[in-house]
């Protein structure tokens, strides 16, 4: 029997739908050590199990004949405040597989469209500032010469610096977000769509804060640095002092929370670090949070439009009013099932295209 399969892409199609080896092994007709010495090249992936897996995986047999570079998992995953603290193996990677498939997908869409970066995304090595990451993410900011004041849109901000923003499910996991980088392409942000709007952010910013510091080896720190980035990013010390200068409580955080379209819980931990509360009064706070169960949904009253992506949508957007891709044909680029592509992209083709940063490559 011929060989013509990608071992590597067998495995990726096993973890994005979300299946152990026994059970990938019982739905391909194979045994499980089969399967392993399949998926580490140790063993032939033929004709009859590639025809086996486009079944059972839901894919084009020419999803398993690509030879994209595949990645490892990211450095920065971290859990969801409100979900459990740990991420399982198999829903780490049903994410790695699913960053992979977008990375795949990204690649094949700027073949023919590109990104114009407005901005330029500044590499600032936290040990070269001595770990003050409020100073970074001042830097960040006057760099891309933001306002004063709240973020108005900090996905439209991050994308003109050549930042592809996506939303995900990302399996159902406790992950905020994740930042892949891969050679050649843009960054590529994955946030966790079951956010709330202000958490949406809050996780945007962080992920921010990893792509400007961290270039290197993961650090016990990196974390606590990211968040730290988010939290003056969004909340700069001088615009926002004068904000608490009367009492700070419940009622104040609720007023300001529209306005900085970030948490109450944000906004405490900001004051916090700026000073402005006693040691007391931020621990009464915090008893009042959990009395009123804050901590666990702030009130829905509160709520604000969570912010849109554009660049991929519009990537898609590009194929099929300028160059006349049907939604098959899309489907078959990105080797993929046509219903997949609404799952992973929310696909719309009913409006027009809204931001000038893509153009044709000639």
């Amino acid at each position: 029997m011929e060989i013509i399969g990608n071992s590597n892409m067998l495995r990726v199609a096993r973890q994005l739908r979300g299946f152990q080896q026994g059970e990938a092994a019982i739905l391909l007709g194979i045994s499980q050590a089969m399967l392993s010495r399949i998926e580490n090249q140790l063993s032939a992936f033929t004709d009859d199990v590639l025809e086996q897996a486009a079944i059972a995986y839901k894919l084009p047999e020419s999803f398993f004949t690509q030879t994209d570079p595949i990645l490892g998992a990211p450095v920065s995953v971290h859990p969801m405040w409100r979900k459990k603290a740990s991420v399982t193996t198999r829903e780490m990677d049903q994410i790695v597989a699913e960053l992979n498939l977008r990375l795949m997908h990204l690649r094949r869409l700027l073949d023919a469209v590109e990104i114009e970066a407005t901005h330029k995304l500044p590499l600032l090595p936290i040990d070269e500032y001595n770990g003050d990451a409020e100073r970074i993410a001042g830097l960040v900011r006057a760099q891309w010469q933001i306002p004063v004041g709240p973020v108005r849109n900090l996905t439209r901000i991050l994308e003109s610096a050549g930042i592809v923003v996506v939303h995900s499910a990302l399996g159902g996991s406790s992950i905020d977000g994740v930042t892949f980088r891969a050679p050649g392409l843009p960054p590529l942000i994955v946030l966790n769509a079951e956010q709330p709007a202000d958490r949406m952010r809050f996780t945007l910013a962080h992920e921010l804060g990893h792509l400007v510091m961290h270039h290197s080896q993961p650090t016990q720190n990196m974390e606590a640095e990211a968040n730290e980035f988010a939290s003056a990013f969004l909340m700069p010390a001088r615009d926002i002092r004068p904000y608490f200068t009367r009492r700070i409580d419940l009622r104040l955080l609720a007023e300001l929370k529209p306005v900085w379209q970030v948490s109450m819980s944000s906004l405490l931990m900001r004051s916090r670090s700026l000073g402005l509360l006693a040691y007391n009064q931020e621990r009464y706070l915090w008893q009042q949070f959990n009395t009123a169960k804050i901590r666990l949904r702030e009130p829905p009253e509160l709520d604000f439009p969570r912010e849109t992506e554009t660049v991929l949508p519009d990537l898609i957007d590009a194929h099929v009013r300028q160059l006349g891709y049907s939604i098959a044909d899309l489907a078959s680029m990105l080797h993929v099932q046509p219903s997949e592509l609404s799952s992973l992209y929310g696909l719309t083709l009913t409006t027009e295209p809204k931001t000038p940063h893509l153009r044709l490559v000639k």
